[in-house]
C-alpha cells in the first residue's frame, strides 16, 4: 500500500510523537509498503532512509502566521501531498503540542477524507489553544476530529473509554505504542565499566534513572524530593536524568526544566544528580541499562501511552512508577513494575529503598518487564495499524 503519515514533529526534532512516526514508517517499509511523511520544516535534515519519503515543508498549520511567510499552510499542503502521491490511506499522528497547540491541525481529517482513508492516532486527548475562555469548545474540537476520521486509534484504555462515551464515533482500535529506543547499546558496552568510565558513578552507588523530558506531568519534583529523603536515611544514591530536557514541541518544558533545576539545588542534591542531555540512541540505551532502577513517577498515573515506560520495559529495567488511573492488566504491581501513589515523595522513597535492599526483586521485575515488552514490538504495532486500515477500506 501507499501509506502516508502526517506528524507535527519528526526526527531530528526531539519528541515522542516524531519518534513514534519514524518507527511506524520503518516497520511499514519492512512489511513492503511505500511510506510518505509530511511534517514540520524543522525536521531537517531528514533522517536518511531512502525508503521513507519525508517532506519537511510545513512552516505553519493554520492561516494565522507571520505575514512574510507565503508558503501554503499545512492543511493545504496536506491535500496536495495526498493527491500527488496517490495515497491509499493517511495516518495522522495527533498530539496538540506537536502542532504547536494549533487548532488547524484538528481539521485535517475533514479536509482529507474526500481524497483518501483517514485514520487519526490520538497520542493523548489534550486540546489545542483556541482563544481565551474557549472552555468546553476546546475538547469538542478534539472529539470532532475523531468523528471526521474514517477510523480512530488510541493507545490506552482511558482514552478509548472517553471517546466511546461521546457517542457517534467511527470505528476505534486500541493499539499500544512501542519503545522508541531499541535495546542496542554500543558494541563495547559493559555495565560496570560504563558506570565508572562514562557516568563516573562508583560501583557502590545506588543509581536511580529517570528518562524523558522535564514535563509537568512526569513528577520530577516528586523524584527529587524522594532522592533527598533517601540521602537523609543514609542511602548512597544518585540520580541519572537521561535524555534531552525540553524537546521540540512543548514550550512549557523549558519552564519546568528550570523549576526542576532550582528544586534540585534547593534540596542540596546537585552533586548527586547527573544530566546526560540529548544523546544518540545507543547511548540512551546504555544509560538505561546502567541504572539499578528506573523511576517514572507520572502525576496522572502510569499509562501505556508513555513512550518512556515502553523504553524502560524494552531495556529490562526494574521500574518504580505510579498507580494507573484504570488498572492495566498487562502491567501488574510487583510483577512487571512496582507501583506507588502519585505525588508522594515519602512513598516513592520507601519503594526505592525496598528495591535497593532486594536485588532478587529487582531482577524479577526486570525480567518480567522484558517479557512484557515483546507485546509492544513495532512489527506487531505496524501490522495492527495496517489491518485496521484495511478493515476501514472494505
Amino acid at each position: 500500500m501507499r501509506l502516508g503519515i502526517i506528524t507535527g514533529e519528526y526526527p531530528p526534532m526531539q519528541g515522542g510523537v516524531g519518534d513514534y512516526s519514524r518507527e511506524l514508517a520503518r516497520a511499514w517499509v519492512q512489511q513492503g509498503h511505500e511510506v510518505f511523511v509530511l511534517t514540520d520544516q524543522r525536521a531537517t535534515p531528514p533522517i536518511e532512509d531512502s525508503r521513507i519519503h519525508v517532506q519537511p515543508s510545513v512552516t505553519h498549520w493554520g492561516r494565522w502566521h507571520h505575514r512574510k511567510d507565503r508558503t501554503p499552510r499545512g492543511v493545504l499542503q496536506a491535500i496536495s501531498w495526498v493527491k500527488q502521491h496517490q495515497l491509499e490511506a493517511v495516518n495522522i499522528q495527533y498530539q496538540a503540542a506537536a502542532y504547536n497547540m494549533h487548532a488547524a491541525a484538528n481539521d485535517l481529517p475533514r479536509l482529507l477524507r474526500p481524497y483518501t482513508t483517514v485514520v487519526t492516532t490520538f497520542h493523548d486527548l489534550l486540546f489545542p489553544y483556541l482563544f481565551p475562555k474557549a472552555g468546553p469548545l476546546r475538547k469538542r474540537i478534539v472529539y470532532q476530529m475523531a468523528r471526521n476520521s474514517h477510523g480512530v486509534i488510541v493507545t490506552n484504555l482511558p482514552d478509548e473509554q472517553e471517546l466511546r462515551q461521546q457517542g457517534k464515533m467511527p470505528p476505534i482500535s486500541r493499539i499500544p505504542i512501542g519503545s522508541n529506543i531499541a535495546a542496542s547499546p554500543p558494541e563495547d558496552f559493559e555495565r560496570s565499566l560504563w558506570r565508572t568510565q562514562h557516568l563516573h558513578v562508583p560501583p557502590e552507588i545506588f543509581l536511580v534513572g529517570y528518562f524523558g523530558f522535564i514535563n509537568a506531568s512526569k513528577g520530577v519534583d516528586t523524584l527529587a524530593q524522594a532522592i533527598r529523603l533517601l540521602v537523609d536515611r543514609g542511602v548512597n544514591v544518585e540520580l541519572l536524568i537521561i535524555g534531552g530536557q525540553t524537546g521540540a514541541s512543548d514550550a512549557t518544558n523549558v519552564e519546568q526544566a528550570d523549576i526542576a533545576e532550582r528544586l534540585i539545588g534547593g534540596l542540596g542534591i546537585t552533586q548527586r544528580v547527573h544530566w546526560t542531555g540529548f544523546v544518540e540512541q545507543s547511548l540512551v540505551s546504555a544509560n538505561l541499562m546502567a541504572c539499578d532502577v528506573i523511576a517514572l513517577p507520572y502525576k496522572d498515573g502510569v499509562s501505556l501511552r508513555r513512550g518512556t515506560l515502553m523504553a524502560a520495559l524494552a531495556h529490562a529495567c526494574p521500574i518504580v512508577t505510579t498507580t494507573p488511573q484504570i488498572p492495566i492488566p498487562e502491567l501488574r504491581h510487583g510483577v512487571e513494575a512496582w507501583f506507588v501513589p502519585p505525588e508522594q515523595p515519602a512513598a516513592l522513597a520507601e519503594a526505592l529503598l525496598h528495591l535497593w535492599q532486594d536485588e532478587t526483586l529487582r531482577q524479577r521485575l526486570g525480567q518480567n518487564a522484558a517479557l512484557l515488552s515483546k507485546s509492544f514490538e513495532w512489527d506487531n504495532i505496524a501490522g495492527a495499524v495496517t489491518r485496521f486500515i484495511q478493515q476501514l477500506k472494505r
